[in-house]
């Protein structure tokens, strides 16, 4: 399992509407190298938004995770996955992960995750580890549907 320490930087919108007055959403990850505080601290106050850095993560990789690593980064933007709860009003990031299975996993079981773009220092972290560890599934010959097939088998 290989490490990379990050902060997740968490937006509150504020909206004008009648049912919600705000909107969470996650739209960054730093490297955090220097800082590995969870504390949540402001660092955007503007009338119509606030942003928030959140530290104390890191994103861990897996060996069994490796195709969804390659997966992630073949598309055309890779991304950083960030699970997140609302707790008292708040939104706190929970989890962040590189792989798509275990974003679409969280999904699924419907938790809030939204995709940030992946910097290119992360991006080349998680590169070198799948160039390390991710080997393609063998390519297997598929039998065609072929009504026939059985009685040319057979002798």
């Amino acid at each position: 399992m290989d490490r990379f320490p990050i902060a997740v930087i968490i937006e509150r919108r504020r909206l004008d509407n009648r049912w919600v007055d705000e909107a969470w959403e996650a739209v960054g990850v730093v490297p955090a190298f220097d800082d590995a505080q969870p504390a949540m601290r402001q660092i955007v106050a503007e009338t119509d938004r606030d942003q928030f850095r959140v530290g104390g993560f890191a994103l861990e990789l897996f060996r069994d995770e490796a195709a969804n690593y390659f997966l992630n980064l073949s598309s055309p933007v890779p991304k950083v996955f960030v699970m997140w709860r609302l707790e008292g009003g708040v939104a706190r990031p929970a989890t962040v992960t590189a792989s798509y299975g275990e974003a679409a996993r969280l999904l699924d079981s419907g938790e809030q995750v939204d995709g940030v773009p992946m910097s290119r220092e992360i991006a080349d972290w998680v590169g070198a580890f799948v160039n390390r560890h991710y080997e393609p599934a063998p390519r297997k010959k598929i039998r065609r549907n072929d009504p026939l097939a059985q009685d040319r088998e057979q002798p």
